[in-house]
């Protein structure tokens, strides 16, 4: 068996209470006591929601199938963002703000270029890309 290309969307249900969640994927409800939480993250414009299912397996059982896997970082946005501002270069900051196409002049002009060159750098995008 292989893995599939692309993510597979599959239909849920959800009846929750306060203490108690019964969850069915495709018609198939999960075991009881086998889900101790769920979250549910949707960007309407841009995909299909992502459902997170947090179990609890009884011990010696292991699970097998496909999943996507995401993994969390124990930092905050903010020191996301100082770490990442800690890095720049602000020489090549100022050159690459300054040589923008779309540099415009002006009041707040430079500061402008400059947090749009940090947020393409962000991004993983470099100058020419």
């Amino acid at each position: 068996m292989s893995a599939p290309s692309e993510p597979q969307a599959h239909g849920v249900r959800i009846d929750a209470q306060p203490g108690s969640a019964t969850i069915t994927l495709d018609g198939q409800a999960l075991p009881a006591g086998t889900v101790t939480g769920y979250t549910i993250q949707h960007n309407v414009h841009e995909a299909l929601p992502t459902l997170l299912l947090h179990t609890c397996q009884p011990e010696g059982v292991l699970w097998q199938g496909f999943a996507r896997v995401a993994v969390a970082i124990d930092q905050s946005p903010g020191d996301l963002i100082a770490e990442f501002l800690a890095a720049v270069d602000p020489v090549l900051l100022d050159q690459e703000a300054l040589n923008r196409s779309d540099y415009g002049g002006g009041p707040g002009a430079t500061a402008v270029a400059m947090l749009a060159t940090l947020t393409e750098w962000a991004r993983g995008q470099r100058a020419g890309t």
